[in-house]
């Protein structure tokens, strides 16, 4: 399948789940949860705040070399979003991407998607597990601290 045809498709609506596509377009689904819900409107409310020279983006669907994946935060500079409009899904990563850890999700999953996200334009992933302790990477690597919020020191 296409992205567009996911979208599109009646069946898909209304899901439980978030939906990616694998490089073979087949289709990936994930179960939400509210924690996880209430986790990522966490996120969007704190870059929403302290970035103001773009937008928050839930659900962020970008086209990567395996598929449709979608970030659960996103964040796009105004400059990003003058390039690539609400396309969907994006064709690179905006600046910041960022994965909500469920307990469907293994390490490798989160690896994998966290180096997609790079390969594909993103200058910093954060990785947040359920307990909202947050994992940041600048450039592919671990980092102490984020090049967009440098004072930022987690979630209480």
């Amino acid at each position: 399948m296409q992205w567009s045809e996911v979208i599109a498709n009646p069946y898909f609506r209304d899901l439980p789940f978030k939906i990616e596509l694998n490089h073979f377009g087949q289709v990936l689904m994930s179960p939400a949860s509210n924690l996880h819900g209430a986790i990522q409107s966490t996120v969007v409310q704190l870059l929403g705040r302290k970035l103001k020279k773009g937008i928050a983006i839930t659900e962020c669907s970008i086209q990567t070399r395996d598929g449709v994946k979608v970030a659960d935060v996103a964040w796009a500079s105004d400059d990003f979003v003058e390039r690539h409009g609400m396309a969907t899904p994006y064709p690179q990563a905006p600046e910041l991407c960022v994965e909500i850890v469920s307990p469907s999700n293994t390490k490798a999953e989160i690896d994998f998607k966290v180096s997609l996200y790079f390969a594909h334009g993103a200058q910093e992933v954060w990785v947040v597990n359920l307990k909202k302790k947050v994992d940041i990477y600048c450039g592919g690597l671990p980092s102490a601290k984020s090049r967009f919020l440098p004072t930022f020191k987690g979630f209480d």
